[in-house]
């Protein structure tokens, strides 16, 4: 859930809010494919994503990479920053054109401090993105890669959230959806096909090439 949908139920807008702090907050647009921040940078700021997709990922000494979330409209990230975070220990990348505030993290921590309403709207939201990293854990431990995928999906289409589900999401890679479901790319090939195949999904076409997710691809993660 976005601080947005958690403020619309608290009536608090975090717009309001970030729009109070001056010193120490710059509007940011960020290109296709843009590095935010680079995993080793200095955790100094955090960042709230107005408008865009943001994927988030992590290199592992090996060079292997894990993409470790995907967030959309209304989300904020690098709040690790909060908790005395020195460095980043991961990189944010615009997937899509993306509007950025970036705030620095004494200028955030003062809001925090100031603004109680606000307050409880992130921590809401991080406790909401927490629960959300609980459901990956067990979806990692206790289910196929199958369901995993069709999870991943729904979830970038929004379905089970507040509002109309955005049933077309980017263009993503086959790649990235590898990593974020733990499985290999011949494997995401070959469901992706399967799902195709049974209507589940549709290729958009066009330049952005994005894909619809309809909402029957719920069977496959019910389905035991």
């Amino acid at each position: 859930m976005s601080p947005a949908a958690i403020a619309r139920k608290r009536e608090v807008d975090p717009h309001e809010f970030l729009a109070t702090i001056g010193e120490g907050r710059k509007a940011m647009l960020f290109p296709k494919k843009q590095t935010i921040f680079a995993q080793g940078d200095p955790a100094d700021a955090v960042f709230y994503l107005q408008t865009g997709k943001v994927k988030l990922a992590v290199v592992s000494k090996t060079g292997k990479e894990a993409t470790i979330g995907i967030l959309s409209d209304e989300s904020f990230f690098g709040e690790g920053s909060l908790a005395g975070q020195t460095l980043r220990m991961g990189t944010a990348t615009a997937m899509t054109e993306c509007s950025v505030l970036r705030i620095e993290k004494e200028a955030m921590m003062q809001a925090l401090h100031r603004e109680h309403a606000f307050s409880d709207v992130f921590v809401a939201y991080l406790l909401a993105r927490n629960i959300r990293y609980e459901e990956d854990l067990v979806d990692q431990l206790f289910n196929s890669s199958e369901k995993r995928l069709a999870r991943v999906l729904l979830m970038l289409a929004h379905f089970g959230k507040e509002g109309v589900p955005e049933t077309v999401v980017p263009k993503i890679s086959q790649e990235t959806l590898a990593e974020m479901v733990g499985t290999t790319r011949s494997r995401v090939s070959f469901f992706m096909n399967r799902f195709r195949k049974l209507g589940f999904i549709q290729y958009s076409g066009g330049v952005e090439g994005g894909l619809q997710v309809h909402s029957s691809l719920l069977n496959v993660v019910l389905h035991d």
